[in-house]
């Protein structure tokens, strides 16, 4: 099963890239982004797609290690998992 996760993960990032490349080359229009009071200079829609990607990329890149040291201070599912025992068969 652990070599199955990555290859479900780059089929993702698969699908995903192929999709930007096809949005892109049909709609060319330059794009400018605003936010609160700040506004980006005009760039094609394909970068913006591809720019919001890698930094959705890289953020999940950094966060997941992150996620697994605060998960592993000390697990209530295993404790949990004591509790609930059930000898009943059904």
């Amino acid at each position: 099963m652990k070599t199955f996760a990555p290859f479900i993960t780059s089929l993702v990032v698969a699908f995903w890239v192929a999709a930007i490349a096809i949005i892109s080359v049909q709609n060319a229009t330059p794009v400018s982004l605003k936010f609160l009071t700040f506004q980006s200079v005009q760039i094609p829609v394909g970068l913006v797609l591809a720019f919001s990607a890698c930094i959705g990329l890289i953020a999940i890149a950094i966060l997941q290690p992150l996620w697994g040291v605060a998960g592993s201070r000390g697990s209530r599912l295993e404790d949990d998992a004591e509790f609930f025992v059930d000898d009943e068969e059904f």
